[in-house]
């Protein structure tokens, strides 16, 4: 069944692709898609309907974009990241590897914006951790660090900072315990703990953060 899946050495999707980076024959791109110019996407990155990768946006290996995604200009995507559908990463986003984005999850990049009022001079900056998850219908306001491994629940607004390993829900979100790297929640004994999923270890150091443990 033809699905129109093509790799860009078996057809010119788009013209621009000439002018843009693609690492080996294993990339691939449906038809429907737009990649601009200047653009930079690694092996085995595949990309779905209807999406639009805009000039100067680098997107690691082993990455995809689902239906209906938009990369803003300049946008760094690391490797192994799922992008689900209706997910737009503008620009002063940064994301970091293996990080999963939930479908419909919103970010944003200015704090206080006005249609009549140019603020592209105000972007603010959000870094999304490696192996961070944001669920479906999460918004992340601008200007907020997300930790490493952290996981912010489906339907949370996040405003302010999440800690690596952190489990944060609600509006606005809250912290509500610590996921694992493998994304089972863990339950604290003391300041030590143990995934009951994987078996990997933690600690809380003296601050209260949660750290692999050794």
């Amino acid at each position: 069944m033809d699905h129109g899946l093509r790799t860009p050495l078996d057809m010119n999707i788009r013209r621009a692709l000439s002018n843009s980076t693609l690492e080996g024959p294993a990339v691939t791109i449906h038809e429907s898609s737009y990649i601009d110019e200047g653009v930079e996407i690694g092996e085995d990155t595949r990309i779905w309907h209807f999406c639009h990768v805009q000039t100067g946006a680098r997107i690691g290996s082993a990455c995809s974009l689902g239906q209906n995604v938009n990369v803003d200009r300049d946008v760094v995507i690391g490797n192994g990241v799922k992008i689900q559908n209706n997910v737009s990463i503008y620009k002063g986003v940064v994301v970091e590897d293996e990080v999963f984005l939930g479908p419909s999850c919103v970010f944003t990049n200015v704090i206080n914006p006005r249609s009549a009022v140019e603020r592209k001079d105000e972007f603010r900056t959000t870094r999304v951790g490696r192996g961070a998850t944001i669920g479906a219908n999460a918004t992340i306001v601008c200007g907020v660090d997300l930790g490493d491994h952290c996981f912010v629940g489906a339907g949370a607004v996040v405003t302010k900072d999440v800690p690596a390993f952190a489990l944060v829900v609600g509006v606005p979100a809250r912290q509500r315990g610590w996921a694992c790297r493998c994304g089972v929640q863990l339950q604290l004994d003391g300041d030590k703990t143990s995934c009951s999923a994987c078996g990997t270890e933690y600690r809380l150091d003296d601050e209260g953060v949660l750290k692999l443990a050794g």
